[in-house]
């Protein structure tokens, strides 16, 4: 039976299934995550949910042309526990798929709710040469 929900509506899903819990190491444990689409629902979920908790102004995924994927978050130089590759290339098929962002590099807002309330996202992805990356900015 396919699941007709958009992955919006998942990732919102997440959001609130995992509000209440320990962020990072919910993160460092996606490693064991055998399925790279939830696995890039539950990472996004989680980077909305820990933006919020830690007051961050962004959190940047980025997928090199190597494979090799890299994250790290605006509040204090501090890189967060990474998704394995799968996870991270999905991350970014995900956000193309929610923001609809086709070309190269574009942003669009994403409202993410959460329990009884709501945060608008700014989403950006921009792909160059040497790879590709996904920021999400947080509001102040």
């Amino acid at each position: 039976m396919l699941d007709k929900r958009s992955l919006h509506a998942k990732v919102q899903e997440q959001a609130d299934c995992f509000a209440n819990t320990d962020l990072l190491a919910q993160m460092a444990g996606l490693p064991r995550e055998h399925d790279s689409e939830e696995g890039a629902l539950k990472w996004l979920a989680l980077a909305v949910l820990h933006g919020i908790d830690r007051n961050a102004e962004k959190i940047s995924l980025r997928l090199e042309a190597d494979g090799t994927v890299s994250v790290t978050a605006k509040y204090r130089k501090t890189e967060l526990p990474k998704p394995p590759a799968a996870i991270g290339r999905k991350v970014l098929d995900v956000v193309r798929d929610i923001t609809h962002i086709e070309k190269d590099k574009g942003q669009m807002p994403v409202v993410i709710g959460i329990r009884d309330s709501s945060i608008e996202v700014e989403m950006k992805l921009d792909r160059g040469g040497d790879g590709e990356e996904v920021v999400l900015k947080f509001p102040e």
